[in-house]
């Protein structure tokens, strides 16, 4: 039986569903992925042979590749969240972690072009946190 993945941009205008495994979990900090976030690394699933589904909204997706580069990203029009995309050369969902509605089992495997990685991203896990907004 095919798990099932249901998610959502921000603004909840895009809804799509993803049938497949997820079989990576990567937490890339490559420059692109940085750019792209705004954040230290993008965290994507990969699932070869999934299958995606827009239930609402895929009229308001818009899709960028960068040129002369093995990078696209597929995004909201209205609040810019980070939607899945379906790469048809390697048959695969690349799916943004962070856009899942449900939870998922796998974790994240590794981090990525960590040679391209911010230089205040060493102490990220030697800083304070915080369950909520500090006062």
């Amino acid at each position: 039986m095919l798990e099932t993945h249901k998610g959502s941009c921000l603004c909840g205008a895009v809804k799509f569903e993803m049938q497949g495994e997820f079989k990576k979990f990567f937490l890339c900090h490559c420059s692109r992925c940085r750019k792209i976030s705004g954040s230290a690394h993008c965290a994507n699933l990969f699932a070869p042979g999934g299958k995606l589904s827009w239930l609402q909204g895929e009229d308001k997706l818009s899709f960028y590749k960068l040129e002369g580069a093995n990078f696209a990203r597929q995004f909201c029009s209205i609040c810019s969240s980070t939607m899945p995309i379906y790469v048809e050369s390697r048959d695969m969902v690349v799916l943004p972690a962070g856009c899942l509605d449900n939870d998922i089992d796998i974790k994240p495997q590794a981090h990525i072009f960590t040679e391209s990685k911010g230089n205040w991203d060493d102490i990220l896990n030697d800083t304070n946190t915080f369950e909520n907004m500090p006062s």
